[in-house]
Order: C-alpha cells, then sequence, then structure tokens
C-alpha cells in the first residue's frame, strides 16, 4: 500500500514554498490544478448510521470541522493544517470502509501538484498521460494534446482512488489531525466551531441547480492487445462519450450510455460487453478481457452559493460535474488550496469576509469548469450534419494551431489561471 512521505511539512514551509504555477514555482496567488473520474460521493453529513455528533453555540475555538473524511476531506485538513489551522474530521463510516474505494481517478499534472505540496504524492504509483487523443466517430477532425509540448513530464496521472486514499489517511495520522470515524453530523451539530466545510456529500436541490444528463457512466478495466503507450483517449459518439485512461497495463474504461440500457450494458457477459465497447470506440486498440463493471447515473448538480453563515462547501458538496473532461475532483484540490490560502493566519476562520474572498475567487474556476464541461457535452450531442461538420472542423483546428492547443490543456491541468 502506498505511503506518503512521513516529514509533514512545517508551517514555516508553506510561506517559503507556495504551490507551484504553470510550469513551475510562483507566488502561490492562485489555485493551480485539475480532474478525476468519480462516484457521486455522500451527502452532507456522510453515510452510515453511527452516533450523531452533538455541539452547543460557537464558543471561541479556532478549530474548523470537516464533514466528510474522504479523500476530499483528508486533503482539506492537510492543507489547513499546514497553514496553522486546527482541524477536525467527522466521518460516517468507519475508517477501513472509506479506504475501500473502487474508483479510478483520474488527475491533472496541477492536482499532483497540489498534493505533493500536501506530502502525499512521493508514495503513490501513478500511471502518467502523456498523450491525450480526441475525436468524434463518424466525423473527420481529431485532435492530440501532448504534454512535451507544454514542457510538462505528463498532462495527467491515473491511480486507484483507494491509493491515494490510503496516502492521505497515513499523512493525517502522521500529522496528528483528530479523525472521528463513525460519527454522523446532524444539523447544528458543529455550532460550537467557527467554521464547518461539507467536503463530501451531494449538492441539495434547494440549494442549487440540477441537471439529469439522461445518462449512466459504466466503469471497469480492460486488457488490449498492444501497449497504449501513456496515451488517454475521448472518444465522442451519439451514444454519449467513451473514455479510455491507461492504468498499468490496462486501461481504465468509463462508456457513457443512455439511463434505460444501462443496466443491460452492465450486465452483458464479457464477450459481449467486448464487443459493444470495439463498436463505440473503433480500431484504434482491441480490447482482449474486461474486469467487473460498475455503474452511476450522470447529472450536473452545483451551489450557486458555495458559503454561508460559517459555513462552507467543497468538491462534490459544492458541484458534481460529469467526467467527460475530467474535473471533478481536479477542481475540489483547487477549492481546498484557494480555502487554505484563505484561511491561513486567521484569527476567526467562519468570519464572514473570509468565506465572500473565498466564493469570490472561486467564481471564474467553478463557472469555467462547469460549463466547459456543460459545452462540451451539448456541442457533440447533436447528431445534425451541419453541426457534425462544425465539430471536426473545431477539433481539425484544435490540432492545427498550438496557441489554441496550448490554451485549452492549460484549461484542464491549471483551471481558472489558463484565462488570458
Amino acid at each position: 500500500m502506498p505511503t506518503p512521505t512521513d516529514n509533514f511539512a512545517s508551517e514555516a514551509s508553506l510561506t517559503s514554498s507556495p504551490l507551484p504555477r504553470e510550469g513551475g514555482r510562483g507566488d502561490g496567488s492562485q489555485p493551480s490544478p485539475q480532474g478525476a473520474l468519480a462516484h457521486p460521493l455522500p451527502r452532507e453529513g456522510g453515510r452510515g448510521d453511527g452516533p450523531h455528533l452533538g455541539g452547543n453555540a460557537h464558543d471561541g475555538t479556532r478549530s474548523v470541522a470537516i464533514v466528510g473524511g474522504g479523500p476530499a476531506g483528508m486533503a482539506l485538513a492537510l492543507a489547513l493544517k499546514l497553514h496553522g489551522v486546527a482541524v477536525e474530521i467527522f466521518e460516517a463510516r468507519t475508517r477501513p470502509a472509506v479506504r475501500d474505494d473502487a474508483r479510478v481517478l483520474a488527475l491533472s499534472d496541477g492536482a499532483r501538484q497540489i498534493l505533493d505540496w500536501l506530502g502525499v504524492w512521493s508514495g503513490l504509483s501513478p500511471t502518467p498521460i502523456e498523450t491525450i487523443h480526441i475525436s468524434h466517430r463518424g466525423g473527420f477532425g481529431r485532435s492530440c494534446l501532448r504534454a512535451d509540448e507544454l514542457a510538462v513530464t505528463a498532462l495527467g496521472w491515473v491511480l486507484p482512488a483507494r491509493d491515494l486514499i490510503a496516502a492521505l489517511d497515513t499523512a493525517v495520522a502522521n500529522a496528528g489531525i483528530a479523525y472521528r470515524e463513525n460519527v454522523k453530523v446532524g444539523a447544528g451539530d458543529t455550532a460550537a466551531f467557527p467554521l464547518t466545510a461539507f467536503a463530501e456529500g451531494a449538492v441539495d436541490p434547494s440549494a442549487g441547480k440540477l441537471r439529469d444528463y439522461g445518462q449512466h457512466a459504466v466503469l471497469c478495466s480492460v486488457s488490449i492487445a498492444a501497449p497504449h503507450r501513456n496515451v488517454a483517449f475521448e472518444r465522442f459518439t451519439n451514444e454519449g462519450p467513451v473514455a479510455l485512461l491507461p492504468l498499468g497495463d490496462r486501461y481504465a474504461v468509463v462508456l457513457t450510455c443512455a439511463d434505460e440500457v444501462a443496466a443491460q450494458v452492465r450486465s452483458l457477459d464479457d464477450s459481449a460487453f467486448l464487443d459493444l465497447l470495439q463498436r463505440r470506440f473503433g480500431t484504434r486498440h482491441r480490447f482482449t478481457a474486461a474486469g467487473p463493471r460498475t455503474a452511476y447515473p450522470l447529472g450536473l448538480r452545483y451551489r450557486k452559493d458555495p458559503v454561508a453563515e460559517r459555513q462552507v462547501w467543497l468538491g462534490n458538496a459544492a458541484q458534481t460535474l460529469h467526467p467527460v473532461a475530467g474535473q471533478g475532483f481536479n477542481l475540489a484540490l483547487r477549492d481546498i488550496w484557494e480555502l487554505a490560502q484563505v484561511l491561513g493566519g486567521a484569527a476567526d476562520p467562519g468570519a464572514p469576509e473570509l468565506l465572500a474572498a473565498y466564493a469570490r475567487g472561486r467564481q471564474a474556476d467553478r463557472r469555467g469548469a462547469i460549463g466547459f464541461t456543460d459545452l462540451l457535452l451539448d456541442s457533440f450531442a447533436s447528431d445534425l450534419a451541419p453541426l457534425k461538420h462544425a465539430r471536426g472542423a473545431g477539433l481539425l483546428a484544435l490540432d492545427l494551431l498550438p496557441p489554441l492547443r496550448d490554451f485549452v490543456a492549460k484549461r484542464m491541468i491549471y483551471g481558472a489561471r489558463a484565462w488570458p
């Protein structure tokens, strides 16, 4: 099981070694990273039936309560710890249950920088993505994004979620951060804390906006006849996108399909599933074996305002996106970076002016990621001939115009910092 480095960075090191900006170190004035394929996380307060936490009105303590002890909650705890902010994590599940996570994560190189800053990256063994091949079935035009054109080692990294969770969990323990497992947090239970951060959970419909895509993602891993050479694929089809992410010597697959056929696709025997995947993807790879399959519904959910009185929502608790562009957990890490920057050194981490500053700082990145993902899906959803030709021309332009290609790649890696 991968473990992080045991040397947890001191508070002083934070000032001297801020998070790197695009392509290297910078002044740390903006967040930086991106990307993930993931099931929706538990609702606010976590899952399970552990005892409820009781609390009274804010008593002057400077600790931040983090609701959700999954990867986002633990990453937030480590980031705040680095900034000298005391934290406590509350998780409804047991710690072993949190580690038992079958997801595969696709992390941008920007996300790697944040995880390296948190001290958890060096013990991991992710598979690098050196090229991303983008195409649409039945139309001309394709584009390739390449790491060497951006002078980075990889555009992104793919690893099992359980590996990252184990590294974060070990780092949390080494840092002496309180982790209250099997404790379900209810309304008002954390009122004694100056700030409650909801790091996991679905967006409450009454607090945000929802869009049902009418699709499910079917996830599995597949073996291939030829090496993947660290190339990831995003293949748009009439039935929905197909993504292949290099993981070890196999591919992790995200096959999008309509709600009404999701159960059928998931239950196909291996041979029939491989035939379906081959038809949807095409001939650039030949698939030879498939692993067990899981499925989950896809939709867009986001809170209009990620803060309230002494409360803040981050990651999936603030926005849940379609996995097509791999923005989910990467956007969560940028949330975490920005919040830690804002709260560091504050006498009252729940002060309204601080939370308002955080919300303003995250606005462009949140809107950009949400809009980019939604527009990408709408742009490739129609089968009308004029739109198909326009998509092909767009992909061709992306491939022929290096400045445009670099901008798109940097937007996916670093978030809103790629905007002029």
